[in-house]
């Protein structure tokens, strides 16, 4: 296993280590050499430039709309997916930028939709033209298998359908559009840990995993503080009890895995719930002062319980 600084401090606490020999393994197993600083900046730049003309591409297109007519617009757009597309295939790049192009490139596939619907009036914040967007780039992210680039796609899936609940099935309670979009969220991040701990995927990044467990949260915690306060009561239970033996499996992961995200988003989002429970009770100003009180002691105690877990896990190290 890679050495942390933290185990180099212990083993300097309880051994007759020197300092030279302390610096010398800090130095080989922690601090970042030469040659990582180099990769650093060489993704950081190529991110940064890939972003900087994707966004002047789309501003080019804003700026200078109207002196444009509709066949030059198509055209300068396919072109230029077609010429990252192909720079993406040139054999001697490297995967990490082949990748980044390959992001750009999915934006660009965006910018091209928009372009169409707006020379033909089909409407760019219509749910079909993420839809399109979304099937159109699915191979890419496949291949690619990008952390960023699959962020973007489970984006463009949650935006589809809420449009299409907006635009479409108007008729379908918010409790609803809410369960389904928790199930979703929470499938797409148990696929992916399940993977990684299978072994079956690796190098996922833990901030691709925690963006997509705060999505998952917050359409927990907003289904069931709306189910809590709404009448329609039909669904809400089922949303309780999914949502319950999630967060009893986030909390298990969590201890299981040491990370401290999980034990303390998991949390925060049952006291919002509570505190949601207990404003239905009274609709008056006088719970204001009870729920301020819960808020301020439950946030307390779970501070309180990470830091006791921190020092445990540490001890344990």
């Amino acid at each position: 296993m890679k050495i942390q600084r933290e185990d180099i401090h212990i083993i300097s606490r309880h051994s007759n280590l020197t300092e030279q020999a302390i610096e010398r393994v800090l130095k080989e197993n922690v601090y970042n050499d030469k040659e990582m600083w180099k990769k650093f900046l060489r993704l950081f730049f190529i991110t940064l430039g890939i972003g900087f003309t994707t966004a002047g591409i789309i501003f080019f297109f804003a700026y200078n709309w109207a002196d444009l007519n509709k066949f030059a617009k198509l055209r300068l757009t396919e072109m230029l997916i077609i010429v990252t597309t192909v720079v993406v295939l040139l054999p001697k790049i490297k995967s990490s930028t082949r990748n980044i192009i390959l992001t750009g490139s999915s934006f660009l596939v965006g910018v091209l939709f928009a372009v169409f619907g707006q020379i033909y009036q089909t409407g760019a914040n219509a749910y079909d033209f993420f839809l399109a967007w979304t099937l159109f780039i699915t191979l890419w992210v496949v291949v690619s298998n990008f952390a960023p680039l699959w962020l973007l796609y489970i984006v463009l899936i949650n935006t589809t359908f809420i449009l299409y609940t907006e635009q479409v099935v108007k008729d379908w309670p918010p409790i609803l559009i809410i369960t389904l979009l928790f199930l979703f969220n929470t499938a797409i991040l148990l696929i992916f840990i399940f993977l990684e701990m299978d072994k079956k995927i690796e190098n996922v990044p833990k901030w691709f995993t925690y963006i997509l467990a705060l999505g998952s949260v917050t359409f927990a915690t907003a289904g069931v503080s709306f189910g809590l306060l709404d009448e329609d009561q039909s669904i809400f239970p089922v949303l309780a009890l999914i949502v319950i033996l999630m967060y009893g499996l986030g909390i298990w992961y969590g201890i299981k895995s040491k990370s401290g995200f999980y034990l303390s988003v998991i949390p925060l989002s049952i006291i919002i719930m509570i505190s949601a429970s207990i404003l239905k009770k009274s609709e008056g100003a006088e719970m204001l002062l009870p729920v301020s009180l819960f808020i301020i002691v439950s946030v307390t105690l779970v501070i309180m319980k990470l830091v006791n877990l921190q020092k445990k896990w540490k001890n344990e190290k």
